[in-house]
């Protein structure tokens, strides 16, 4: 069988960006890809991987040599088309075990620039299925692949590797939730259009924010935003009389001057009966007075505050990422082992043919002698019954075959199997 598995390609960490978007595969054009994939010799299965970060080859091979020079061709022949070339400079190569624990790593985002991040199962799941569609995938990959799903949901869900924010937009919402705990009931107002803002708004969203205010110097800048985010446009000049309204306040401007010194927000609080109110300050130079951090029931944090939380997280996920790699070897260990397996497979195929042949033969004999006038219904039973005795016979053996032989003395009671049951030729 063609099991050996191959990986070759290139990420973030062997090649810059340039060399990558060379050698990326379009979707529109993958189907094809596949094709001319699957037309290499030595290639039986193959899954192609193509996203910002990676461009990856993965494939079933009988012939491991020949595959890897094949498909280092096939991944160079890709980037040609872009006119360029040294693309081989940044390729690394996996096969076997190294192979099985690479592609377990990607789906698990271990390998990932960003330890934890999601995308990446969702893309590799796309990718499989786009290979199955094409007919590129067979016994060995659609094990691999599913395996490493399941590789990705034990390691999410047994280790905190994806439980802290690491993004600022993603670091200030979730300090807006341990603040208000629900954001459904909240108001956010967003000053000015910086594109970190706007990230901030849109993860907002996703956590059930329906009130939203936008302002920016440019009004008709507030009302195109205002109506992306189903929110309400305001004036700038107006936006300081809203203040009382908001339970969040975005700043990200390019303002040289404070938008909101002490006094003006410690008005706020009394208006809002001192109901907390959390400023989100990502403007550079900085859009709020830092000193609205003292007022009771202000949370103030600006650009640093939140890089400084997330890099914390960062470190956090990276101290769970051990526990994910112990999940990871456990893993390929199993798949290896079911991989082995395999080799038995001809094995069984065999013995149970020799025992339905024997079962068969000998039951034609009675049926055409002393059982003839057995009628078609007993006829039936007795088939179920005599098959049903292999079977039985056969169970022990046959769960012995489908582990993995792990001493010498296993391997020779297949070999011994083979041979008192002339299984050779079969």
């Amino acid at each position: 069988m063609d099991k050996e598995v191959i990986i070759v390609g290139l990420n973030h960490r062997t090649a810059p960006v340039e060399v990558r978007e060379r050698a990326a595969f379009a979707s529109a054009s993958l189907k094809d890809s596949l094709g001319r994939l699957l037309s290499l010799p030595a290639v039986k299965e193959g899954v192609i991987l193509s996203t910002c970060n990676r461009v990856e080859v993965v494939a079933a091979a009988g012939d491991r040599q020949a595959a890897l020079q094949e498909i280092e061709g096939f991944l160079t022949a890709q980037e040609s088309l872009s006119g360029s070339g040294g693309l081989a400079d940044h390729l690394y190569i996996y096969s076997g075990d190294a192979a099985v624990r690479h592609l377990f790593r990607v789906a698990a985002s271990l390998d990932s620039m960003v330890v934890g991040e999601p995308q990446i199962l969702g893309q590799l799941k796309d990718y499989y299925l786009a290979a199955q569609e094409a007919g590129a995938v067979g016994t060995i990959l659609h094990r691999l692949f599913h395996r490493s799903f399941s590789v990705a949901k034990r390691v999410r869900t047994e280790t905190g590797i994806a439980s802290r924010a690491v993004s600022v937009s993603s670091v200030a919402v979730d300090l807006a939730r341990r603040i208000f705990d629900l954001l459904e009931d909240k108001t956010v107002m967003l000053i000015g259009a910086g594109e970190i803002g706007e990230l901030v708004v849109r993860h907002l969203k996703r956590q059930g924010l329906t009130n939203l205010m936008v302002t920016n110097r440019t009004f008709g800048r507030a009302v195109e935003l205002a109506a992306e985010f189903q929110g309400s446009p305001i004036r700038f000049e107006d936006y300081p009389r809203y203040l009382k309204l908001a339970d969040v306040v975005i700043g990200c401007t390019g303002s040289p001057q404070f938008l909101l010194r002490p006094e003006t927000v410690a008005e706020v609080l009394r208006e809002r009966r001192q109901q907390a109110v959390f400023f989100i300050d990502l403007g550079v130079p900085r859009n709020f007075d830092p000193r609205i951090h003292e007022i009771d029931n202000v949370y103030l944090y600006d650009i640093d505050d939140l890089e400084a939380v997330a890099q914390e997280n960062l470190k956090g996920r990276e101290g769970e990422a051990h526990k994910g790699e112990e999940i990871v070897e456990e893993e390929v260990a199993g798949f290896l082992r079911w991989l082995d397996s395999l080799d038995q497979v001809p094995t069984i195929v065999a013995l149970r043919q020799r025992f339905e042949e024997i079962r068969k033969r000998e039951l034609e004999k009675s049926l055409g002698t002393a059982l003839k006038r057995l009628s078609e219904k007993e006829r039936q039973a007795l088939e179920d019954m005599t098959s049903a005795i292999i079977n039985k016979i056969l169970h022990v053996p046959i769960s012995h075959l489908k582990i993995t032989p792990e001493d010498k003395d296993e391997i020779l009671y297949i070999e011994a199997l083979k041979r008192l049951f002339d299984l050779e030729e079969k």
